[in-house]
């Protein structure tokens, strides 16, 4: 293929309105991001009446600044890539109204995008050697899930959480020492001053489900450990929860993930999602890799939060195998990896 392709990426599913400009599914040209944590914060987590009517103020702007930083027009772009699912049904019906108003009025193809399989795409974009078949720990607000991709597009998940996600346990355990919301960088932050062999929190395993994942209980010792020391009266110390919950949190993400490796004969590793950007994850999965002569990728923090490059780098890939969405495309908020 010799002409390059360029794709306008459109993400909105939950609390980031974004657009991007993605040459060849690997060459990042621009990637405009309106955050609206400082707005829920104020609310303790994201609200999604607030996220819809913010993605609606903002969309065009952020579509417009991406173009304009890519330094192209909507005539220059191949297609159109948008996040359908999962997510915010409000938040992504937003994106959703937007891509297919595009892809109408400038009669330019129409790329859905599963939302998790652009957080797997975003460790392309500065990995430019990183090639399927690899295995894949996706870790974030809403999933922990470990994936083989076969192929670009093709997923086959091997693990899920049976519960909650590691972010959602962050977010959960951040709230329960104070330290408010977005709860995961607060926790790595605050970890790096405690002990993280202080309190021995229980690490989940799944009978018969070897790659499965469980926080709830994690989530609960932390609780219960707090609750205990209230009773008797002895002094809390919020950075060795933080340490011992993220060390509890990370042991178990490393160890089912080079177990699946060494089981389905994987020598590459990444990591997708916002968890992903969790420095004691990254030294954790880098020291196990490196011990066990498996190659770790990882996208930097930009690219593990929600962005428009990654929605534009998956649609890519979808569009030059000729994947197309017609007009009645819509929002789907519990989209499965692999679903079409």
């Amino acid at each position: 293929m010799n002409k390059d392709i360029l794709i306008l990426g459109i993400e909105s599913s939950c609390d980031e309105t974004a657009a991007a400009v993605v040459k060849n599914g690997r060459e990042v040209l621009s990637n405009v991001i309106s955050s609206q944590i400082e707005l829920h914060k104020l609310y303790g987590g994201v609200v999604p009446e607030i996220a819809s009517r913010k993605h609606i103020e903002k969309i065009n702007q952020v579509i417009e600044e991406a173009l304009s930083s890519a330094k192209v027009t909507l005539d220059d772009i191949d297609a159109i890539g948008v996040t359908y699912g999962p997510g915010l049904v409000g938040a992504l019906l937003v994106g959703v109204a937007e891509a297919k108003a595009i892809s109408y009025a400038a009669k330019k193809p129409l790329v859905g995008v599963h939302h998790i399989e652009g957080h797997v795409s975003a460790n392309y974009i500065e990995n430019r050697e990183l090639e399927p078949p690899f295995l894949c720990l996706i870790v974030s607000g809403g999933h922990t899930h470990l994936v083989l991709v076969n192929d670009y597009g093709e997923y086959k998940i091997i693990g899920r959480t049976r519960d909650d996600a590691a972010g959602e346990a962050f977010d959960k355990v951040a709230r329960a020492i104070g330290l408010g919301y977005p709860g995961g960088p607060k926790i790595d932050r605050l970890a790096k001053e405690g002990n993280s062999k202080a309190i021995k929190f229980p690490r989940a395993n799944i009978e018969g489900a070897p790659y499965d994942f469980s926080f709830s209980g994690l989530k609960s010792a932390v609780l219960n450990h707090i609750n205990s020391c209230k009773m008797k009266d002895i002094e809390i110390n919020n950075a060795d929860i933080a340490a011992s919950f993220q060390e509890a949190v990370v042991d178990v993400l490393t160890s089912k993930t080079i177990l699946a490796a060494k089981e389905y004969g994987m020598k590459k590793v990444a990591l997708a999602g916002g968890v992903a950007s969790n420095g004691s994850l990254r030294e954790g999965m880098l020291r196990e890799c490196k011990k066990n002569k498996i190659e770790l990728y990882y996208p930097s923090p930009i690219y593990c939060t929600d962005n428009a490059a990654m929605i534009g780098v998956a649609a890519y890939y979808e569009f030059i195998k000729g994947a197309r969405a017609d007009l009645d495309l819509n929002a789907v908020p519990n989209l499965k990896i692999g679903q079409r």
